[in-house]
Parts: C-alpha cells; structure tokens; sequence
C-alpha cells in the first residue's frame, strides 16, 4: 500500500514524488523505523482482511514548535493508505478512527494531518466523510 500511494503521489506531483524501492520501504518498517527518531509516542496500525494487510497508518504525537502557537498536543497522520482495490470499504475510515482515539487517550487535543493539494479524493475523504478542515497552508517553489 505504501508503494500504490507513493506510486499517486508521484502521478500528481513527480517533480516532488517518486516510488521508493519495496525492499527500503520493507526494512523501513520491519525495523520500526517509520517514525522519526525525534518522535514522541507514535503507533502504526493496520487493517487485514482475510489474513492480508489491506491499509495502515502511522501516526504519532506532537507539538508545534514555533511559540506564538498556543501549546497543543496533536495526533499528525505522518503516513495513510488503503490499497486501490480496498476503498470506498470503510477501512480508511476504521483506520482514522483508531488513531484518532489513541492519539486522544495519550491527550491529543486535535488530529492533524497532510495531504497534497491536487489530491481530490483525499480532499474528500478528509473533509466531508471525517471532519478535517484545512488549517494553514504550505507554498512552494523550486530553487
């Protein structure tokens, strides 16, 4: 799932995005490194239907660190996906769900998370189906 979603990702965007390789992404995770190590609490969970991994998340406790920013702490949504042939399920919503719940039994106060500006069906998902509303806006250019 991680590589459908980098696969996207890179469709939307591939002057930032790209397909990473399947053996770096597996040892990423094998090894519990999919979180940084500056990271607070943090947890990954994952949905399985049938005895196969069908979506996960990675989601992990913060604050912001600029101080006109009162101080809150956030469930961020680092990483979220759902394989093509899994959605539209209620698995995505499952899966939110947990980690909003973990991230408010540690004391989240708000869950955050990202998502790609062409990104439509996230859009969606996120705003109407979940309750998310944009909060701050991230621009770019290249140098």
């Amino acid at each position: 799932m991680f590589l459908e979603s980098a696969e996207y990702h890179a469709s939307l965007d591939p002057e930032r995005y790209s397909s990473p390789a399947i053996e770096m992404i597996s040892t990423r995770y094998r090894e519990g490194r999919q979180h940084s190590t500056d990271a607070g609490e943090s947890i990954t969970l994952v949905a399985e239907l049938r005895g196969e991994v069908v979506g996960f998340i990675d989601a992990r406790l913060e604050q912001s660190p600029d101080p006109m920013h009162r101080e809150i702490t956030y469930c961020h949504m680092a990483e979220f996906a759902v394989s093509d042939r899994h959605q539209n399920q209620g698995i995505g919503q499952r899966l939110l769900q947990a980690a909003e719940e973990w991230g408010q039994r540690l004391g989240a106060e708000f869950a955050s998370l990202e998502y790609h500006a062409a990104n439509a069906r996230a859009a969606s998902f996120y705003q109407q189906r979940m309750g998310y509303r944009p909060a701050h806006i991230i621009a770019i250019k290249p140098l």
